[in-house]
């Protein structure tokens, strides 16, 4: 533990206090504890008074990032060498804790400590820590700490929309205008001149005015259509995109992965199938009333009692088959080298429910009740499931999120079926 002093005590000072904030609790009840106690016994007092229920591996995981922020380095460069570190960890998760979107206690403790370090960053030294800005951007904007901190001002990209142009003035009506000042200008000189004509050429001055009238009306006829082809091409051009648009979001719709129900399950029993060799049968528990029966085919990379007491992830909307005349109801995902030697079931991280959904920072949509074979939804979804370079399971780099955390597998940069 870092050693006491003013500047200690003013940490102890925020970050007890903003624990406060974080569970509703009014910092002054608290304030004669701040010079006797470090902070983790602050927080077990907080986290008590508070009422809340948390479980000890929650509690263990708080303790880690009170170890981080307690040993926060002074010295600047090391400083820099931590939140560099704090960088690279927050590139697949939202917060530091909990289903990756709510905030917990060890966001608040870990923003606590860094926040008067992060204030005084160049500018230059800020554009290397983009996620760990973002991440203390979103935990200042959920949570209410009133005049503890000043605000941290995320520089974020502009967008300057382009000066519309505008439009260009139809050559046709140009056209008409000029015809129509010329014929005019005609008219009136041959009207000044008519007192001075002979018969023949007033003849045939109303002859040239007469075709004059006639070239303005054909002229006049062909704008009127030029605009009606126009606007008839304009509104075939607007439908045209209109469709264009409805047929990517269409298809978009038809490659998310949220078509797919994805759930943590845990194998309770698993055997081998009774007449196939290659396929293993599983009891799962995904947190409804009945096992879900599984068949896979992991005869050659498990055995049934590594699977037993297992947790595992898996697709629970497929429509229920049988396979060699045993009845299937799920589809178990793993992850698979090129050329399947190597199989693994993805595994949930400890503390993910039998039964809770998979979720996917920024998609949202309701699962299909059960996919239609015909439409082939797998066949264009799955190629976009793989693990990063961690091992984290992926849908085109999105993890794989419960609410422990990312589910993973040991295998990384390879596909998932």
């Amino acid at each position: 533990m870092a050693a006491t002093g003013s500047t200690n005590l003013t940490k102890k000072q925020l970050i007890a206090s903003s624990l406060c904030k974080h569970f509703s609790l009014d910092p002054k009840a608290f304030s004669g504890d701040f010079a006797e106690n470090d902070i983790k016994t602050l927080y077990l007092n907080i986290l008590q008074s508070s009422g809340k229920d948390s479980s000890p591996t929650h509690k263990d995981e708080v303790m880690k990032w009170i170890d981080f922020a307690e040993s926060f380095p002074t010295d600047s460069k090391e400083c820099l060498d931590v939140l560099n570190k704090l960088n690279e960890d927050l590139a697949t998760i939202s917060v530091l804790l909990g289903n990756g979107l709510s905030p917990t206690e060890a966001d608040v403790i870990v923003f606590s400590a860094i926040h008067s370090f992060v204030m005084g960053l160049p500018n230059a030294e800020c554009e290397k820590l983009p996620r760990v800005l973002r991440w203390m951007d979103y935990i200042q904007n959920k949570e209410d700490f009133g005049e503890l901190f000043g605000k941290i001002v995320l520089k974020k990209p502009c967008f300057d929309p382009p000066l519309a142009k505008p439009p260009a003035k139809a050559g046709a009506d140009l056209n008409a205008k000029k015809t129509a000042e010329s014929t005019k200008s005609a008219n009136k000189s041959e009207a000044d001149s008519s007192g001075k004509t002979s018969d023949a050429a007033k003849k045939a001055t109303e002859e040239k005015g007469a075709t004059q009238e006639k070239n303005k009306s054909v002229e006049t006829e062909a704008v009127a259509k030029d605009k009606k082809k126009k606007a008839t091409g304009d509104k075939e051009a607007t439908q045209e995109k209109k469709k264009s648009e409805t047929e990517a979001v269409e298809k978009d719709k038809e490659l998310s992965v949220s078509l797919l129900n994805i759930q943590v399950g845990l194998i309770r029993k698993a055997w081998k199938h009774p007449s196939a060799d290659s396929l293993l049968v599983e009891e799962i528990d995904v947190g409804e009333a009945k096992l879900r029966q599984v068949v896979s085919g992991l005869a050659k990379y498990c055995n049934p009692d590594e699977l037993t007491n297992r947790r595992v992830v898996l697709i629970t909307n497929v429509k229920p088959g049988k396979l060699r005349d045993v009845m299937s109801e799920g589809l178990v995902l793993c992850a698979s080298n090129e050329d399947h030697t190597i199989v693994e079931p993805l595994l949930p991280p400890e503390g993910a429910k039998p039964g809770e959904c998979v979720s996917f920072s920024g998609i949202d949509g309701k699962p299909e009740d059960v996919l239609n074979p015909k439409k082939k939804q797998l066949d264009k979804i799955t190629p976009n499931l793989f693990t990063d370079d961690k091992g984290i399971a992926t849908f085109k780099g999105i993890p794989f999120m419960t609410s422990a955390g990312p589910c993973t597998s040991s295998i990384p940069r390879v596909t998932i079926k």
